[in-house]
């Protein structure tokens, strides 16, 4: 029977959460870092709060997790 190690498992999705949320951040960071003219920097950073809640909350469930299904359901599409 194989045995999954919970806590590796949780690490690799955590890694894999960090890497989705980078992603989605790029093009926000270089519209904030950049400051082209005629952006709403306000959106922006708006949007980038978005993102980090939706991480957040990801984050939680993956610690949450008992069960490698449960990680992979909390994971989503990152896996």
């Amino acid at each position: 029977m194989i045995q999954i190690n919970l806590d590796k498992a949780k690490t690799i999705a955590h890694e894999a959460r960090r890497a989705a949320r980078a992603e989605e951040f790029k093009p926000l960071d270089q519209q904030i870092s950049a400051q082209i003219p005629g952006t709403d920097l306000k959106v922006a950073e708006e949007k980038r709060a978005a993102i980090r809640a939706k991480y957040a909350d990801m984050q939680v469930a993956i610690d949450a997790a008992a069960t490698p299904e449960e990680i992979k359901a909390a994971a989503g599409d990152v896996l």
